[in-house]
């Protein structure tokens, strides 16, 4: 028997799934996160999903444990070394508002995680072609490494100089020398992240990588000898934020590359299983324990963005581009004057919520959940875990509808109201505001609270269906699963189109791909393994913004102007008679994986279903209390319909539909929630 393994972590639960290569079973488990000692949560999923470590092929993780130390501030010391004269460029940075605060008199910058104080300049310059005008003084980068270290105590340190995208000698000579005096220090170049420009976004990028960096290396290098220590022997993968995984070493290099990738995994998942099943347009929308991610796929590949930010600090990486907001089963509704709020703020795992019974006094979403009927306080994960329904509608009778003068089942409704404004407003940041109509996509629910919230959703959104894969809860480690090993590999080579031939953009391709083959072929890959992807970032002479173009397969310049063209027009609804210009060169490079294949079933005839019980829930169509159908999902086979107002049960997750709503299951054993009446005028 060989395995290949995934694990998740998240802010509530850790999510591990098994898939047997010769049988083709999986298998999946859930424990709880350990904040404290996360590698600790990790083994025990493992342990639960049964896995055997030394039959085990491949291991592949995704955490959140980089996106945390940044949100929490609990990141290393770090430093920055950068041009004399341009110390400050990390802090000046745009001179723009946040948008969220653009009108907020009251608005101040985030703290920035490096203090003024641990940014120093050093003589040494390269114009903007590359060609060194001033000697790099090494002499001065290695007192600016000591005061650093022995003065303010970095326990990291950011190298940036200007146009390293262009040439990056002077930084890679500065971080030998600071190697050489300081081993110990962990030291990040921008020019090995990004060989973009952009000197502002390449400094925050080299600093979040520097920032998370310790801890990254020291939670992996324990996860990994936990892991050795019980037979595994094989590789070990990250996901990556933009798709994808990465080997735990890579990853340990540039950690940046992976401060996303807790949600990515679903997303790679999602893709996957739309493409397999007809649905290449797609919503996803991932609720668990801390928070909702919602992304759009269009043409069965997920959107990737290179402008990413976290918190207000860019990220030049690229990333899937994904709306998150706080408003997961552990989000906590909370009053402002009398208005009722749901998150940011999380119970997460610890104490998590009121009716987990371990110390949570602020109810969350879960609670609501509880007190509105949707989730069996007897069989929380199978029933592995008792919930203390009392104790929820306590707190939200204490808490909400005492001081609103209301009822326990209305704020329990409204908390879910809350959260719905909430999430109909990041998907619309992400189609309407795109161009693009939630109405012709379908919608996919994963996550722990997925199949409880999102068919809710889609009906709110006109969406035609919600489709609940198989294992929802676990899904986005399922994901992890279908993901090739990635690279990126760009050049900014920003040049009139007219001024182009196109041999000059495949020289640079072919440098790309060199690099990119070479990457691939030193972990393992066979060239009929490998894949590469072009693409061009490309904009109207005088534009700040560009568009992704696909650079696969050109025959001339002229259709490259072509595609250009139609994906502006797509893009923004207009072409414009101005001169096109290239900005970027990217190349994405897959090695290709071994995949679980999705299991197709024969639909039976539709049958009479008879429940596995009832209880009474609240009904969204009806505006009321009303008697739930409840249904084992086992015992649900293709082809079945079974009509709302019902409640799905399963061990790790449950999923809840309303009265004007009927699911159907597909041949792929997904349950596909519609709304009842048809096709939408």
């Amino acid at each position: 028997m060989t395995e290949r393994l995934a694990v998740d972590i998240g802010g509530t639960f850790v999510d591990a799934i098994s898939f047997d290569e010769t049988t083709r079973d999986v298998a999946v488990e859930k424990a709880a996160t350990t904040p404290d000692e996360p590698e600790a949560g990790v083994v025990t999923s493992i342990e639960k999903v049964g896995a055997d470590l030394a039959n085990t092929d491949a291991f592949v993780h995704g955490t959140t444990l980089g996106l945390n130390a940044v949100l929490e501030r609990e990141g290393a010391t770090t430093g920055i070394i950068t041009n004399e004269g341009f110390r400050d460029v990390y802090e000046i940075g745009r001179t723009n508002v946040e948008p969220r605060a653009m009108y907020d008199i009251r608005y101040q910058k985030p703290e920035s995680l490096v203090a003024r104080r641990r940014r120093i300049g050093v003589a040494g310059r390269l114009n903007a072609q590359g060609e060194e005008v001033e000697p790099l003084d090494v002499d001065a980068v290695r007192d600016a490494a000591d005061s650093l270290v022995d003065d303010h105590g970095v326990d990291a340190i950011a190298i940036c100089f200007l146009h390293s995208y262009r040439n990056p000698d002077h930084e890679r000579e500065a971080a030998e020398a600071i190697r050489e005096a300081h081993p110990d220090v962990n030291v990040s170049i921008s020019s090995d992240i990004t060989r973009e420009y952009r000197e502002y976004e390449r400094t925050s990028t080299a600093v979040m990588d520097a920032y998370i960096k310790p801890i990254f290396g020291s939670y992996v290098a324990d996860l990994d000898a936990a892991l050795s220590s019980a037979g595994f022997d094989g590789p070990f993968f990250i996901t990556r934020s933009g798709g994808g995984t990465l080997a735990a070493e890579s990853a340990t290099d540039a950690p940046v590359h992976t401060i996303l990738s807790g949600p990515a995994g679903g997303l790679i998942g999602a893709a996957h299983v739309g493409r397999e099943t007809g649905r290449e347009d797609l919503i996803t929308v991932d609720m668990g324990g801390t928070s909702l991610d919602a992304c759009v796929i269009e043409n069965g590949t997920p959107a990737v963005k290179y402008d990413a930010r976290l918190e207000h600090q860019p990220l030049m990486i690229p990333v899937y581009d994904i709306r998150t907001i706080g408003a997961g089963g552990g989000s906590i509704a909370w009053l402002d004057g009398d208005l009722l709020k749901v998150g940011p703020q999380s119970a997460g795992a610890d104490p998590g919520p009121v009716s987990y019974g371990q110390g949570g006094t602020e109810p969350t979403v879960t609670d609501a959940a509880v007190a509105l009927g949707y989730i069996d306080p007897d069989d929380f994960l199978g029933g592995e875990m008792e919930l203390d329904a009392d104790g929820a509608r306590d707190a939200l009778r204490e808490t909400l509808a005492d001081p609103l003068e209301s009822s326990v089942t209305d704020v329990s409704r409204g908390v879910f109201d809350v959260t719905l404004a909430n999430t109909v407003g990041a998907i619309r940041e992400i189609t309407i505001e795109n161009g693009l109509d939630p109405r012709d996509f379908s919608m996919m629910a994963f996550g722990g609270a997925g199949g409880m919230f999102v068919p809710l959703l889609g009906r709110e959104m006109g969406v035609d269906e919600v489709v609940v894969p198989n294992a929802p809860s676990v899904f986005s480690a399922w994901g992890m699963l279908m993901a090739d090993v990635v690279y990126d590999f760009a050049r900014t080579n920003i040049a009139a189109l007219t001024d182009l031939e196109l041999a000059d953009l495949e020289t640079v391709f072919d440098e790309l791909d060199e690099a990119a083959v070479e990457t691939l072929s030193g972990e393992g890959f066979d060239d009929d393994e490998i894949h590469l992807d072009h693409s061009l970032e490309m904009r109207y002479l005088g534009q700040e913004h560009t568009v992704d173009v696909d650079a696969n397969g050109l025959a001339s310049i002229d259709e490259v102007k072509e595609r250009f063209d139609h994906r502006h027009e797509d893009r923004y609804g207009h072409t414009m008679d101005d001169p096109a210009e290239v900005v970027h060169q990217r190349v994405r490079a897959s090695g290709r994986t071994e995949k679980p294949t999705l299991e197709r079933r024969e639909s039976v005839d539709n049958q009479a279903l008879e429940p596995a019980g009832s209880r009474e829930a609240y009904c969204f169509h009806a505006g009321e209390l009303v008697s739930f159908d409840v249904y084992d999902r086992a015992e649900l086979p293709p082809g079945a319909t079974v009509a709302g107002p019902a409640i799905v049960r399963e061990p790790t997750t449950t999923i809840v539909y309303h009265g004007d709503q009927t699911a159907t299951v597909d041949e792929y054993g997904q349950l596909v929630v519609a709304v009842d009446g048809g096709d939408r005028e």
